[in-house]
Order: C-alpha cells, then sequence, then structure tokens
C-alpha cells in the first residue's frame, strides 16, 4: 500500500513539472519564441496611414502606392522626376504632350499608355490600379469621380495647383506617399535656384505684354490671370495681355480686343493639333492680327502645352520663356 501511494505522488509531481511547458505553447505565460508571421512585416508599412489635404479634399493613403495611373504628361514625367517611373502602369493626354524632357525620355517613354487622349472611366477602373495622379482636367465634369474610385479601392491625388508653394506642396505629397522625401527635397531645392538664376539676370528689364494663342477660331483663346501660366509667365518677366479677366482659366477674346491691346510677344502652345506652323499661318492670314506689332516682328515664343502645366517643369519653362522674351539677356 505505501508502494502504491508513492508511484501515485511521483505521477502528480512529473504532471505538474509538465505544466508550464503545455501553456508557454498554448496561449500561456510564457511569451512566444519569435514573433507571428502576421507582425514579422509591420516596419514596411509603419508610416502609413498619411492624411493629405488635397485641395479642400482629404486623401488618406494607407499603404505604399504599387500600381500608379500618372494622368497627364506633367503628372508622369514628376513621377519620372522623383525616381517613381516604376511604379506607374498608365498614362493619358500624350495628345497634348511634345514629348517628355531628355533627362526623362527613357523613363517616361517606357510608361505603359492607358489612354492617349482623356482617361476613360472604363479604363482606369479596369487598369487594377490602387493610386491616380492626375491633372485636374480629367476629374470632374463627365470626367473620374473620386468617391466612385474611391468604392473601387483607388485612391486619387488631384494636381492643381494655382501657386509655386502648391506645385511644391505637391511634389513634397508625393515624396511622404512614396517614401522619398529626401528626393523630393533635393528636387525642389534644384527648381528654386534655377528660378533665383534667371531672376537675377533679367531684374530691371522692361517687360514685354504676351498674348498667350492656344488656338485660333473665332477669336483667340487665351490664357487668363488665374491661370498657372500667367504665373510662370511673369516670373520669366513677362506679363499677361488678359491678366485682367480673372472668370475662369481659359478663355476666348476677340481679334479686335487683341489688336487693340497690341501684345509685344505672342505665345504660342506647342501640341499635336492644330500645329505651331498653322497657328502662325492663322495668324498672319487674319485681316485684324497680321496688323499686330509682334506679327510684324516675328516675335513669337514657342513653348510646349504641357510646360505650362503645375509639376516638375517649373525651372525649365521660366527658363525657357525668358529666353523667348529677352534674347539678349539670357
Amino acid at each position: 500500500m505505501k508502494k502504491s501511494i508513492l508511484s501515485i505522488l511521483a505521477l502528480v509531481l512529473a504532471l505538474t513539472a509538465l505544466l508550464p511547458a503545455c501553456a508557454g505553447r498554448n496561449g500561456g505565460a510564457e511569451p512566444p519564441s519569435k514573433p507571428p508571421a502576421a507582425t514579422a512585416n509591420l516596419g514596411a508599412d509603419a508610416a502609413y496611414p498619411l492624411t493629405f489635404d488635397n485641395y479642400g479634399r482629404e486623401v488618406v493613403v494607407t499603404a505604399k502606392p504599387v500600381k500608379v495611373l500618372a494622368l497627364g504628361p506633367n503628372c508622369a514625367e514628376t513621377m519620372a522626376a522623383l525616381g517613381l517611373a516604376d511604379t506607374v502602369i498608365g498614362t493619358s493626354l500624350k495628345n497634348h504632350s511634345r514629348g517628355p524632357l531628355p533627362e526623362y525620355a527613357a523613363a517616361v517613354n517606357a510608361m505603359p499608355e492607358l489612354n492617349y487622349q482623356n482617361a476613360t472611366r472604363e479604363a482606369v477602373i479596369a487598369s487594377g490600379a490602387d493610386f491616380i495622379y492626375g491633372l485636374d482636367w480629367e476629374f470632374g465634369g463627365s470626367g473620374l469621380d473620386t468617391e466612385e474610385l474611391a468604392a473601387y479601392g483607388i485612391t486619387a491625388y488631384i494636381d492643381s495647383a494655382a501657386t509655386l508653394e502648391q506645385t511644391y506642396q505637391e511634389i513634397r505629397d508625393l515624396g511622404k506617399i512614396f517614401g522619398v522625401e529626401d528626393r523630393a527635397e533635393a528636387f525642389i531645392a534644384d527648381q528654386k535656384a534655377r528660378l533665383q538664376a534667371v531672376a537675377d539676370k533679367i531684374k530691371g528689364a522692361e517687360r514685354p505684354n504676351v498674348l498667350v494663342c492656344d488656338a485660333v477660331e473665332d477669336g483667340i483663346f487665351t490664357a487668363t490671370g488665374v491661370n498657372y501660366e500667367t504665373l510662370l509667365m511673369n516670373l520669366a518677366g513677362g506679363d499677361n495681355l488678359f491678366a485682367d479677366l480673372a472668370a475662369k482659366a481659359w478663355t476666348t477674346v476677340s481679334y479686335e480686343e487683341v489688336l487693340k491691346r497690341n501684345p509685344d510677344v505672342i505665345m504660342i502652345h506647342d501640341y499635336d493639333a492644330p500645329s505651331v506652323a498653322e497657328k502662325i499661318a492663322s495668324i498672319k492670314a487674319n485681316d485684324m492680327l497680321s496688323q499686330l506689332d509682334a506679327v510684324k516682328n516675328e516675335r513669337f515664343v514657342i513653348i510646349e502645352l504641357e510646360s505650362v502645366l503645375p509639376g516638375d517643369r517649373t525651372a525649365y519653362t521660366i527658363e525657357k520663356l525668358a529666353k523667348g522674351f529677352y534674347p539678349d539677356l539670357l
């Protein structure tokens, strides 16, 4: 009997010794030997979610985008300038482009084309994109709807800058979204230095009045004082002939009014159709426009349409326009 009791006690003690080990393996007090697989990679997205004020619209980015639509040639080139071309799965509005700047040509030309003209709702939804950086022309009205896109898991950040600081802020926001903040700040610093160099060269020079000519159709389709192009023109040393118009960014003005104001320079947009040569021919063939001093003196400055949109070309555009306005100074 005594031997049986001793055997039972030995068994109880053995079972008691095993309990802590079992508890550790099944969620008890003992911590696991390594982190669970679900938490092992938290560091990669630890910065998210990120929230941005995108011109009065709250944008929340929950993870680094990997499939991006760059809608507009300026948006595509900005992505390339920040070293993000490999994330772009589709572009649009190449009909408004004369091709990327040489330093970004390889990267931009390698981007797949979603739509040659405006992006369509169907193409965007079917693209598999998780993020859009797009020119405001592509949104609103009959274009893309940001709320609908969100329902399909597509976050939209709209390019709609009207000032230099807003342009720089967009670049900073992209830097944060994609984790390339140092690259974004270096790019902005370079842009500012180039703008200052132009300002130093044209300081004190007489400013020309400039007519923006996008199209010649029963008048001149031109940029107004609230157009981003006017800001670029001012920084290049010119004054928009129709800066006093501010109801909307673009408008058509009569030939009579253009003749009355008599610009010093005519700035012509270059895109696929009508061509620059066709626009100049139309101006010279017009009874009133042919009387302009700028026409008689062949004072035409040609600028690619994408170069007057907000984005990576700020310094390039101001340098090019200033050289056209002041050929003897630059």
